[in-house]
């Protein structure tokens, strides 16, 4: 069952992390970012198996415990909801990635095995609390996925708005064979990646999915080599920073409930989420830059033509 933060050992917990390097070279590998000699910021603790560091508006959050395959237990849980409540001040994207060879083998068995129902039930309502704070949090989240994307690893992949999938990473439901159930949320986002009928196959038969799979079914957007993940996200995620907040917000909060609406009330929602974008100050400001031609037009993916 999750913990407040307060009620966590402290021995378990350390700051977040921070760093100042301006803006970040989408060129470099995930090896070449360094999250190290980061200044503290004594405010946010986290357990042990969380690392979080920050790169001007965008904040990294990093699953830490790699001899475990970054499975995620209580403790792990907990400072997932804990960090996704209140982010730092300035972010304006966020990105989760796993440390080791594996993005996250899903849930710690050993503290789920001799769990009573009604605890069970509580620790999947805690689970519920910290993806719901990814899914619905304020400012994006992007996923880097490598190795391993396994049972609630692949819940929490589920949770992010963007996911950029390394040639390494597969994809897998196992409960069944343990003899379990997906507990985490997984029964209502992942159908919404790939189809209920998909689920169902991986959870009856064992299947597992490559990445180049996951790319075509919905797992993943992006599809990258070895090692470059986190470069990729964070090129991604520093172009989504620049972008208003109240678009950001506005996408990631009102769009999937748009999608899931029926049609008379998705026009509704729609029709008001525009009206306020476009009342947005900075809005205006960018709106006349365009007009005004102090910006370029959006081009071709080829660069060939303009739009």
């Amino acid at each position: 069952m999750s913990r407040p933060m307060d009620q966590i050992d402290n021995s378990s917990t350390k700051p977040l992390q921070t760093e100042h390097h301006g803006q970040m070279s989408s060129r470099r590998s995930q090896s070449d970012v360094r999250l190290e000699n980061c200044e503290s910021e004594a405010r946010r603790d986290l357990p042990n198996s969380l690392t979080a560091s920050q790169h001007g508006p965008v904040t990294l959050l990093r699953l830490s415990r790699p001899a475990k395959r970054n499975a995620l237990d209580d403790a792990t849980i907990a400072g997932i909801e804990f960090f996704f409540s209140d982010p730092p001040q300035q972010t304006r994207a966020i990105i989760l990635h796993g440390e080791g060879k594996h993005f996250s083998a899903g849930a710690d068995l050993s503290t789920v095995t001799d769990a009573s129902a009604p605890v069970s039930v509580r620790r999947s309502q805690s689970w519920y609390r910290a993806f719901d704070g990814i899914e619905n949090g304020r400012v994006p989240v992007v996923a880097v996925l490598h190795g391993g994307v396994i049972g609630g690893g692949l819940e929490l992949a589920a949770a992010a708005h963007i996911r950029v999938a390394e040639r390494s990473a597969f994809y897998a439901l196992p409960e069944s064979t343990r003899g379990i159930f997906v507990g985490g949320g997984g029964a209502v986002r992942i159908p919404r990646l790939i189809g209920t009928t998909r689920m169902i196959d991986m959870m009856l038969t064992g299947r597992t999915y490559s990445a180049e799979e996951g790319l075509s079914l919905g797992f993943s957007q992006y599809l990258v080599d070895d090692g470059h993940g986190l470069a990729k996200a964070i090129e991604l995620a520093e172009r989504i920073a620049t972008n208003t907040v109240l678009s950001n917000f506005a996408i990631v909060q009102a769009l999937p409930r748009i999608a899931r609406s029926d049609p008379e009330g998705g026009f509704l929602l729609e029709s008001l989420m525009a009206a306020i974008t476009v009342g947005d100050d900075e809005a205006k400001e960018r709106v006349n830059a365009f007009f005004e031609k102090r910006v370029a037009k959006v081009a071709h993916p080829s660069g060939e033509s303009e739009r």
